[in-house]
């Protein structure tokens, strides 16, 4: 079975486009769709918009208990919620530092820094 496509352009991730995006969105899962793939591949160069939508899409999607997978997001936009901090938003995990204080553990024979 195919799961439905929300497709978002450049007007839906402009500012103030979130939510109509998050809309469409529900209306997908009150059809019956337990997941949606988000095609971001035709929003052109992304903004805060982008950010601000795809983050309310996900929200929308966990208060709704459905699936979201996020699909065509370029670059750009990777660069840019990799700086907001949001990377987990195109379902990759964020990788962070280890914690201050924690050491990485050693075997024995491994040379001292």
């Amino acid at each position: 079975m195919t799961r439905p496509t929300l497709a978002l352009t450049g007007p839906d991730v402009a500012a103030g486009g979130a939510p109509a995006a998050c809309l469409r969105l529900a209306e997908l899962y009150g059809a019956g769709a337990a997941a949606v793939v988000c095609d971001l591949g035709g929003i052109g160069p992304p903004g805060l918009g982008a950010v601000d939508t795809l983050a309310r899409l996900r929200l929308t999607a966990r208060r709704l208990g459905r699936g979201l997978t996020v699909t065509g997001a370029g670059p750009e936009l990777r660069a840019l919620l990799a700086l907001a901090g949001l990377g987990e938003l195109l379902g990759e995990p964020e990788q962070r530092e280890p914690p201050v204080g924690v050491e990485e553990g050693v075997e024995p024979g491994d040379p001292a820094p």
